[in-house]
């Protein structure tokens, strides 16, 4: 599920011209081309869940800025099914530019944020990445399955 805040221009073109063309379509099209969003999950870190450092931060989520303007990210939350929650620190994301959010411990840097977790957050299974604005509205969600083999291309 995709939150969206305005009809895509492609969608309300379809609908005065009558093409027929399907809402879903141009909606998902255009979830990509603007704002900030969930981009990739590595869901299911490669290799043995042995829940060291290494293999928990091999365990991440990507979040992309896809505007024009750097985003201010203090206070948004990433937040799993059963409740896990990483609350942005001051962190500046680039207009353009992506974020990785490793499930472990490591030291900030460009592009690169860490949970500080000692255990894996995201279920290998099935489970439900939500982005929260401070405010507390839903700004992006994506889910998966077993389906998706470990990760999940969210746009």
């Amino acid at each position: 599920m995709r939150i969206r805040t305005a009809v895509p221009a492609a969608l309300a073109a379809a609908v005065l011209l009558g093409t027929g063309a399907t809402a879903t379509a141009a909606t998902t099209a255009a979830s990509h081309q603007s704002g900030l969003h969930l981009g990739f999950i590595q869901y299911n870190s490669p290799g043995s869940d042995d829940r060291s450092n290494r293999s928990l931060n091999a365990e991440w989520v990507n979040i992309h800025n896809n505007t024009g303007s750097s985003i201010q990210l203090r206070g948004y939350v990433l937040k799993d099914d059963t409740g896990y929650r990483y609350t942005f620190p001051s962190y500046r994301i680039g207009a353009g530019k992506t974020v990785k959010v490793h499930t472990g411990k490591g030291s900030q840097s460009a592009g690169h944020v860490y949970w500080g977790r000692g255990a894996y957050v995201w279920n290998n299974t099935s489970d439900k990445a939500r982005l929260y604005k401070p405010n507390g509205d839903l700004r992006d969600s994506c889910a998966w399955t077993t389906r998706d083999n470990g990760t999940k291309q969210c746009h």
